[in-house]
């Protein structure tokens, strides 16, 4: 089996530990994050605990979720990128998150490229879905970037949501 570890010249990706609970929320709760991922609400501790847990469930089971990202030259914390499941869509979609401080230097789109690698090369998926939120520019820039096409757009609990999709390529 492959291993769960993803890497590439800058970054380091492992499955985000259960452990780093205080880590994982003070990202999801910071107002850069939140914003976007959380509708701008502050998510608890407990669902915090309960996304970590439920995150290694799928990791044991699936082989994939939510990856740490850190910087290998000085192991610095930068956010988090994988698969998660969303919209009640049939398999899970491409999400990142930076940590403020890491955005705009292209980690985003380095480390999304490792799960999207990973989930055509070892998981056998044929497409991947990321949604965005229609004001994000920033994160369908990213998408754009990573060869990603606009395939939908849709309201969504009154948010407007803006649907990409990449085919594997045969």
């Amino acid at each position: 089996m492959h291993s769960l570890t993803l890497s590439s010249p800058r970054l380091h990706l492992i499955p985000f530990p259960t452990n780093e609970l205080a880590l994982f929320h003070q990202l999801n709760t910071s107002p850069f994050v939140r914003q976007y991922l959380w509708d701008d609400e502050l998510i608890s501790m407990e669902l915090a605990q309960q996304i970590l847990d439920q995150n290694a469930q799928h990791f044991q089971t699936d082989r994939f979720g939510l990856w740490k990202i850190t910087d290998k030259a000085r192991g610095t914390f930068l956010g988090y990128a994988g698969l998660w499941f969303f919209f009640e869509e049939p398999q899970p979609q491409l999400i990142y998150a930076l940590h403020p401080d890491a955005a705009g230097n292209g980690y985003a789109t380095e480390a999304a490229r490792l799960v999207i690698h990973y989930a055509f090369q070892e998981l056998g998926f044929d497409y991947l879905i990321a949604a965005t939120d229609e004001p994000h520019k920033a994160s369908q820039a990213v998408a754009q970037r990573l060869g990603m096409q606009q395939d939908r757009t849709e309201s969504i609990e009154g948010k407007v949501t803006v649907f990409f999709r990449l085919e594997k390529k045969r």
